[in-house]
């Protein structure tokens, strides 16, 4: 790529634990993470690795945190758009996303997203009140993030074949088992939801699929590579996954990992991950 390449950085966090209990935030590799990190820690680190929009990603599942997520959006020339939580599964869905639409910042919601990954039924989204509430996402023009692991992959091949007017987006390329170097069963399923038209892939949260103190672009690229072939850069978009990603590498690192990865990728290809397909997706203004 000609220049220094323009990014949108897909999904990212940010929490103030006098705010909220982060209560997935335990144990002694998770202890780095068990501080704040605001806006403000982020916006110096992204403008410096040339990101000029991001797309903040909700970490909890209380109702109190995407109207806080997208007032921060509403103050920050920095995120684009908001990826919040409500409850598919409530009778009222779709009035409570056209009220959060009316809040300030309202026009920063894009997505919602639950946390399939900790749902002990592998099936979760295939449950008849989660696809009526996916159904009132996609009839609020919202899309729908995915969070989660290889072996839920196949419903979520199922219910995006069941609900083809909702774009999906899978989050964390549906954690790769990188720490094993395995690739299938996880590249058969991937390859199964990519032949979807209305899904879509973030290359994000590899590094901490790899091991975290040994990690190395070459040991990410072939599961970056099985999504590059699966999605094509049309259908992939780069997310630092920020601050999580400390845990394994800094957000310079993260970065450069990015372009390491889509460096064979033409300009035209590489601009997709790193910016356009996140801006199209998403409707960023």
């Amino acid at each position: 790529m000609t220049g220094t390449p323009r990014i949108v950085d897909a999904h990212h966090h940010v929490w103030e634990l006098a705010v909220r209990d982060q209560e997935w935030i335990t144990g002694e590799e998770m202890a780095p993470l068990c501080r704040d990190f605001t806006l403000a820690d982020l916006e110096p680190e992204a403008r410096a690795n040339g990101v000029c929009a991001t797309v903040l990603v909700q970490t909890v599942t209380v109702p109190e945190e995407t109207p806080e997520f997208l007032a921060l959006a509403d103050g920050s020339d920095l995120v684009a758009g908001v990826v919040g939580w409500s409850d598919l599964t409530a009778p009222d869905i779709a009035d409570t996303l056209a009220a959060l639409r009316e809040l300030p910042g309202g026009d920063r919601l894009v997505s919602l997203r639950h946390q399939v990954q900790s749902e002990p039924d592998p099936e979760w989204l295939l449950r008849t009140d989660v696809r009526r509430g996916l159904t009132a996402v996609a009839d609020a023009g919202l899309v729908y993030d995915l969070v989660v692991q290889p072996h839920q992959l196949p419903a979520a091949v199922r219910v995006a074949a069941l609900l083809p007017g909702l774009t999906f987006v899978l989050d964390h390329a549906g954690k790769p088992p990188i720490v094993t170097g395995e690739l299938h069963p996880w590249a058969d399923d991937l390859r199964a939801l990519a032949a979807l038209p209305n899904t879509v892939c973030k290359l994000s949260g590899l590094v901490t699929e790899a091991d975290v103190h040994a990690w190395t672009v070459e040991g990410l690229r072939p599961y970056a590579d099985t999504v590059l072939d699966a999605f094509g850069p049309s259908r992939l978009m780069f997310g630092s996954d920020w601050p999580v990603c400390r845990l394994a590498a800094t957000y310079t690192e993260v970065v450069e990992a990015a372009l390491a990865l889509t460096a064979g990728l033409g300009d035209a290809e590489r601009d997709a991950v790193l910016a356009t397909t996140a801006e199209r997706v998403y409707g960023l203004r």
